[in-house]
């Protein structure tokens, strides 16, 4: 009995004492390198960016930042890595607006992306541009929703696969101009190119860094970006909002932790992220591949990825066949 009243008299000496160390620890953070996973292959555009961030952030931070590449089952590995690490801030994940379309789209995932992941930081954003086939006879995005009116059913559209962030924001637009165009698939927009130039297909939505060069030399016709604001990379080229049709649709990428990361914790790493993405050395680097650099707080990412969930799931919900067999 004297034994057991020892023990309970204990008790709020060792609480305290965890309390103690638990405060010590996210005062120290970070204390060794951290993990950031990226859930594409090495050499990539989103990759390229990731690394860019990480080395400067590794500066900031004071502790080296490992990029470590998770490719496979559309991101889901990546994701499940971190959704399952220890919520102490030294694993991260870095993703893109795939990984939002694939948690708001995807039935019966391993994680709740709203419940299981902590926003951090906004990193960046760049703007998907329209392009079209050369062989079409239009110059801007009024003549080609003319053109497509005028013929339904007759013209497609490519996309990098059903029910990515490509396909659905192709979708968005179809439903957004009141026209009929037929979605066919490939395995990822570069493999579309051939395609597209020939005039096989007739349009796409890629990202303004992946396309700058095509548009440049003529080998494909960009009609509007489909951002709020115009792309620095391509700055005479005008957003769809400016030719007419209310459509905005960003592509970014982000940093997210673990859901029950401490705040503390959460705050120094986007303090982190924002001082290293407002760096003149990477807002330079990014910008040459037509990538703006953000870094913003985890509160203006939590709004960003809600707002998304809910545009890309009214997509597929206003049509469910769009992602019939995925």
């Amino acid at each position: 009995m004297a034994a057991m009243n020892k023990a309970r008299a204990l008790l709020p000496i060792l609480w305290l004492a965890c309390g103690v160390c638990t405060a010590a620890a996210q005062t120290d953070f970070p204390s060794r390198p951290i993990r950031m996973i990226v859930p594409f292959p090495p050499g990539g555009g989103i990759d390229t960016t990731a690394r860019i961030t990480a080395q400067k952030l590794s500066e900031v931070i004071g502790q080296q930042i490992v990029v470590e590449n998770q490719g496979g089952g559309g991101g889901v590995i990546a994701t499940g890595a971190v959704v399952n690490a220890a919520p102490d801030g030294y694993t991260l994940l870095y993703h893109s607006t795939t990984g939002i379309v694939h948690a708001a789209v995807t039935p019966k995932l391993p994680y709740d992306w709203l419940k299981d992941l902590a926003p951090v930081s906004i990193t960046t954003r760049f703007a998907p541009v329209m392009v079209v086939s050369p062989t079409l006879p239009v110059t801007n995005l009024k003549e080609f929703i003319a053109l497509l009116k005028a013929n339904p059913g007759k013209f497609s559209y490519a996309s990098s696969g059903t029910g990515t962030a490509v396909h659905l924001a192709e979708e968005l637009f179809r439903q957004k101009a009141g026209v009929d165009m037929v979605h066919v698939p490939y395995r990822g927009t570069i493999a579309a190119m051939p395609d597209l130039i020939a005039g096989r297909v007739a349009m796409m939505i890629d990202g303004v860094p992946v396309q700058t060069k095509n548009i440049q030399a003529g080998t494909v016709k960009a009609l509007a970006v489909t951002t709020d604001a115009r792309s620095p990379a391509l700055p005479d080229l005008p957003t769809m909002k400016e030719s007419g049709l209310d459509y905005v649709v960003p592509y970014w990428t982000a940093v997210y932790a673990p859901s029950k990361t401490p705040q503390p914790v959460i705050d120094r790493l986007a303090a982190a992220f924002k001082k290293t993405m407002q760096s003149d050395e990477v807002t330079k680097k990014l910008a040459e591949s037509g990538t703006e650099a953000v870094g913003s707080t985890p509160a203006e990412l939590d709004a960003l990825t809600r707002q998304q969930f809910t545009l890309y799931r009214g997509i597929v919900e206003s049509n469910p066949k769009l992602v019939e067999g995925e």
